[in-house]
């Protein structure tokens, strides 16, 4: 997490807080999704996090995508934004948020994967139609969106 959520913890505690960040969901050249599954809960999910302050949603998307996977988006295309009682979570530790998520999509980007170490403990490529079952909880709307979307 972020040092900004980090801090405001340490002054509300686990209350639920309104979390605002950016994720990418990068395409490869054979339309199959980059997933990670995090070190946290278990989970597949995309590649993203919280903003700091002052941070613009593409810098927060293009950060969270090099740390965490070690590639570079050349060019990243908004996606969605997305809200409400689906992207509400409960961290493993009880930290409770309603995320608050720009998500962009990335089929131009460079570099090597590379699992973040204490957050990412796999990387992997997915066809569209044979996703993992364990998805994060926070992801599955996105997810969902984006499948929809290709399917059109």
């Amino acid at each position: 997490m972020a040092d900004y959520i980090l801090d405001l913890r340490k002054a509300v505690g686990r209350r639920p807080l309104l979390q605002t960040g950016a994720g990418v969901i990068v395409v490869d050249a054979s339309g199959r999704i980059l997933l990670q599954r995090r070190s946290d809960n278990g989970c597949w999910d995309y590649a993203g996090g919280s903003m700091e302050l002052g941070e613009e949603t593409e810098e927060t998307a293009r950060r969270e995508l090099l740390e965490e996977t070690g590639l570079t988006a050349r060019r990243l295309e908004l996606f969605g934004v997305f809200s409400g009682k689906d992207m509400h979570y409960i961290y493993p530790n009880g930290d409770e948020v309603y995320n608050i998520d720009v998500i962009y999509t990335c089929r131009d980007y460079a570099g090597e994967l590379t699992p973040q170490r204490g957050e990412v403990d796999e990387l992997r490529f997915f066809d569209a139609d044979s996703l993992p079952e364990n998805i994060s909880p926070s992801s599955r709307k996105p997810l969902a969106h984006w499948l929809a979307a290709e399917k059109r």
